[in-house]
């Protein structure tokens, strides 16, 4: 008897270390932007901050009064621009708008590109397939983003007719998911 009882109590040992190196050898799927790592468990502006490619969008966040909404709950859709999408702004229009009396104009702009709900590159792609080649989403803002696809590629244009390439989908956050773009949408 002395022996069946070492004998479970060394296969509870064996099945209670194997069941621990399992959950410590699942690591969280990440997708690097900007030279970071972003972590499914973290919230948009907590994986925002470290991307060398999104200190113009996390500037403007701070600016506008953004992060507390952002690092909540959601679930919301953001389509970010990297610093070279804010580039490509006439010289001296980020430098004005992060400034206070232009916290209204910068709110607009920044929550245009901000869709309410967690909406994967497939699930917008099924949008788009449903719309027979376009999709209408309306933004926290309240204005319109139209998508479009071309082969695996997705666009996103503006209500002024300027068009965004998805240049990273479907990165997750534990309060959406952000996908990458390569132009500042104006509403």
């Amino acid at each position: 008897m002395k022996t069946a009882n070492k004998m479970l109590a060394l296969v509870a040992i064996i099945c209670s270390t194997f069941s621990a190196g399992s959950a410590f050898a699942q690591k969280e799927h990440t997708v690097m932007v900007g030279g970071a790592p972003m972590y499914p468990s973290k919230n948009i502006v907590q994986n925002a901050v470290n991307s060398k490619d999104h200190t113009t969008l996390v500037a403007a966040v701070k600016a506008a009064g953004l992060v507390e909404t952002l690092s909540g709950p959601g679930p919301f859709t953001v389509f970010a621009p990297t610093n070279e999408a804010f580039n490509k702004l006439p010289k001296g229009t980020v430098e004005t708008l992060v400034k206070p009396e232009n916290k209204g104009k910068l709110t607009t702009i920044l929550t245009y590109h901000v869709v309410a709900g967690n909406m994967d590159a497939k699930s917008l792609m099924a949008k788009i397939k449903e719309g027979k080649g376009k999709a209408t989403l309306t933004t926290v803002q309240g204005g319109a983003l139209t998508l479009m696809q071309k082969g695996n590629e997705l666009w996103v244009m503006d209500a002024k007719g300027n068009k965004a390439k998805v240049t990273i989908k479907d990165v997750h956050q534990s309060n959406g998911v952000i996908h990458v773009i390569d132009t500042v949408l104006m509403p």
